[in-house]
């Protein structure tokens, strides 16, 4: 295992019957970054997290974690990694304060160590004025701070967050982001698994699941300047009518509409893709303004998941 890397995983397989849920995963997370899996629900993100953790046996191939073998060194592994699930999972009949103490014990925390964190914990997480509050009365965002608190009590080297932001206002994930940053420059590395796309472009490196597969790994400035399509951005006052038209040629890989404007995916090889999108619209009667235009991680995600399930087969 490389002295760079925290997670190592080859040919990282899970299966649920006839269900692939981890498809030959081969993955490297760096040390010392935000390392984010981008993907729809039911993408395996959740899975490939657990079984990082050592939760899940895979059904083939190997991962390494903090150069431990999960999930045979599990137990050794679980004192040195943070790692907080897609609901809240703490005790609603515990206030605040009992539930960090209860975790802090449970990660062997005592004496002094265990004072100075939940001290440290209160106040970085703002729950000083919560600690008497039952967990079950707290908002969205307080819960959501109390089980980052709670999954950082112990000064991990690797956090595992498996989406944490998505049952919460935009401002309160943006209060996270910068919590998490913190924590890097402290030294922690992250895997934080999202469905959001302003999530993803936060991430120092990023990979991309499918159905269980992974079809793009990189930094997201690197995805979206190597993406195998091109964007034209079409203005018209009928843009019904314009996805409609353009739909239906097979050189466009993809049309979305934003208000009165489409963002038209065109096949790389197309030579002149704005005049070509201008002159199909003419040739319907349409009028439009079209300009190319940089593209997206969001155009990113629909060109490497659509090429994805060509490769399977799929519709």
């Amino acid at each position: 295992m490389s002295a760079d890397s925290v997670i190592e995983a080859r040919g990282l397989t899970r299966r649920f019957g006839d269900l692939v849920a981890v498809d030959r995963l081969d993955l490297e997370v760096p040390r010392g970054q935000v390392y984010g899996f981008l993907g729809p629900n039911g993408s395996g993100k959740s899975t490939t997290i657990r079984l990082l953790c050592g939760l899940l046996l895979p059904s083939e191939g190997s991962a390494r974690v903090l150069g431990h073998e999960v999930p045979a060194e599990a137990e050794q592994l679980k004192r040195r990694i943070g790692y907080m699930t897609q609901r809240f999972s703490l005790y609603g009949d515990m206030r605040v304060s009992e539930n960090l103490r209860f975790i802090a014990r449970i990660y062997g925390l005592s004496g002094g160590r265990l004072r100075r964190r939940l001290d440290e914990s209160m106040r970085q997480y703002r729950l000083d004025g919560l600690s008497r509050q039952f967990a079950r009365d707290l908002s969205g965002g307080q819960r959501q701070r109390l089980a980052l608190a709670a999954a950082t009590l112990h000064e991990p080297e690797l956090l595992l967050l498996d989406e944490p932001t998505s049952a919460v206002d935009p401002q309160t994930r943006r209060d996270f982001w910068d919590a998490l940053f913190a924590l890097v420059e402290g030294g922690t590395t992250i895997l934080v698994s999202t469905h959001y796309m302003d999530e993803a472009e936060r991430c120092h490196r990023l990979a991309i699941l499918d159905q269980g597969v992974l079809v793009a790994d990189g930094a997201p400035d690197e995805l979206m300047s190597g993406i195998d399509c091109r964007v034209v951005a079409v203005e018209s006052s009928k843009p019904r009518r314009v996805m409609q038209e353009l739909s239906q040629d097979e050189w466009i890989l993809s049309v979305t509409q934003l208000g009165n404007r489409q963002r038209v995916l065109v096949s790389r090889d197309v030579d002149g893709p704005v005049d070509r999108v201008r002159s199909t619209l003419e040739r319907a009667g349409l009028d439009s303004v079209c300009r190319e235009v940089e593209p997206s991680l969001e155009d990113v995600f629909v060109v490497v998941t659509r090429h994805s399930a060509a490769g399977r087969g799929e519709g």
